[in-house]
């Protein structure tokens, strides 16, 4: 029994986790189209991927680091950490 919850657990996170990907990915993309983020759609993807990335954006900020680049490096972080979870999730 305990070995089913923990596959269940592992299998919806790892669900999540590519939804999440799915989402930033779509930001990233919309984002050369519709840089305001004015349409629904793109509104829809900021809400759900901002709060993930946004501990990542305060620290680069309160550490100082990448100002003035005009790269979204805390973006490029926070993917870079979600490959990681999925990477380790799986093992």
């Amino acid at each position: 029994m305990p070995d089913t919850i923990l596959y269940v657990l592992k299998s919806t996170l790892a669900v999540l986790l590519d939804v999440l990907s799915l989402a930033m990915l779509g930001r990233a993309i919309f984002s050369w189209f519709d840089p305001t983020e004015e349409s629904r759609f793109s509104g829809f993807l900021y809400m759900l991927t901002e709060p993930v990335i946004l501990p990542i954006r305060r620290l680069c900020q309160r550490m100082r680091w990448f100002e003035g680049s005009p790269l979204d490096f805390p973006f490029l972080l926070t993917m870079i950490l979600l490959s990681l979870f999925g990477v380790l999730l799986s093992a």
